[in-house]
């Protein structure tokens, strides 16, 4: 992908997509579940739903795929297993959300869904307890999901019926502002996501401008007059001493108001839900995460929890130390692997026990 790039020949994401796509299978039903890619008002989704018989109304759950809003579909072979085991697990309906990811020309942010309306028409044909849904994420969308659970509009419009009953987060990314956090600095050679990658996802997300990914390389993004936010990602406060052990804090160099001007999005709480207020983290629902030690994005979903468990948001926190990033997916791609299986369980268990 680099290399197409500097040739000129493709964008980096473009490359990167078609790499994806190499995952992707159809959407082929077996003997537990019925799986079809339809639409929910316009927004596209792979469906499966349970074959065996239920006592009542079925439980529901909407997931958003990771990939950095940059790459992936729900058509990839590890979403789509681990869709067809919940929907099996927990005998509930499974909603794949397919998100409308960016090329060399646009940027997707703001996220435009559409899916409590979509929900409150379609759902039902399926027998779904209308408040027995939940929002299940991968790492990035966990930004999707807050936009979508904590917007102003989502808890002051009375056409939206179908309110969601919990969120469960799988090592999310939560922040833009300081991308040298302890896990960002320990794990930024990591093969799977490394530092230099998630900077890429992140500035991709907002423009496809080159400055506002250096400026975020060298943790020199956020202008002074943005400061005061630093209080809301401090990890020398909301980390564990053993995960801040080693690593020295220094207060954030300021960046050029000019990108902040033109890229507003790297400051706006539907990108980062760590951006906002107590007073706003207290209107979310119960809510699981679950973060791992070899992960540039352990520390978000770490502070996260921290700041949820102190505003009074009833809370379950997984960390699996020694598991690495998308550990969750290699359970179908390469075989079985134990720590996929191990948060996969960890995962299923907490929406069975709660849901």
């Amino acid at each position: 992908a680099v290399i197409a790039e500097q040739l000129g020949l493709m964008h980096y994401m473009d490359v990167m997509m078609l790499l994806a796509r190499v995952e992707q299978v159809a959407p082929t039903s077996d003997e537990n579940t019925t799986v079809t890619d339809t639409e929910f008002s316009g927004v596209p989704v792979r469906l499966f739903v349970p074959k065996k018989e239920a006592a009542g109304l079925r439980r529901a759950i909407i997931y958003f795929h990771g990939g950095g809003w940059c790459l992936g579909d729900v058509g990839m072979k590890g979403y789509d297993y681990l869709m067809r085991w919940t929907s099996n697990k927990l005998n509930a309906v499974v909603v794949s959300v397919k998100l409308n990811l960016p090329t060399s020309s646009f940027s997707p942010f703001p996220p435009v869904l559409s899916l409590p309306d979509s929900l409150k028409k379609s759902l039902p044909s399926f027998f779904v307890a209308p408040f027995r849904s939940w929002k299940a994420t991968r790492r990035s969308p966990g930004s999707l999901l807050f936009s979508r659970l904590n917007s102003p509009n989502s808890f002051k419009d009375p056409e939206v019926e179908t309110q969601l009953k919990a969120q469960a987060l799988i090592y999310p990314a939560l922040q833009t502002l300081d991308l040298r956090s302890p896990s960002y600095e320990e794990n930024k050679d990591d093969p799977l996501l490394s530092r230099s990658l998630m900077v890429r996802f992140w500035s991709e997300y907002f423009t496809t401008d080159a400055s506002l990914r250096e400026a975020m390389d060298s943790n020199r993004h956020v202008p002074a007059s943005s400061s005061h936010l630093f209080q809301l990602v401090n990890w020398s406060s909301l980390l564990p001493a053993e995960m801040s052990e080693g690593h020295l804090y220094a207060n954030p160099t300021s960046g050029s108001p000019e990108l902040a001007h033109k890229y507003p999005g790297f400051l706006d709480v539907r990108a980062a839900p760590l951006l906002a207020s107590d007073a706003r983290l207290r209107r979310l629902p119960l809510t699981y995460i679950l973060t791992c030690g070899h992960d540039v994005l352990r520390d978000d979903g770490v502070m996260y929890a921290a700041r949820l468990r102190a505003a009074g948001v009833p809370l379950t926190h997984r960390h699996f130390k020694e598991t690495f990033h998308g550990a969750m997916l290699f359970i179908s791609n390469l075989g079985e692997l134990a720590a996929g299986r191990r948060l996969l369980n960890s995962y299923t268990e907490w929406l069975d026990e709660n849901l």
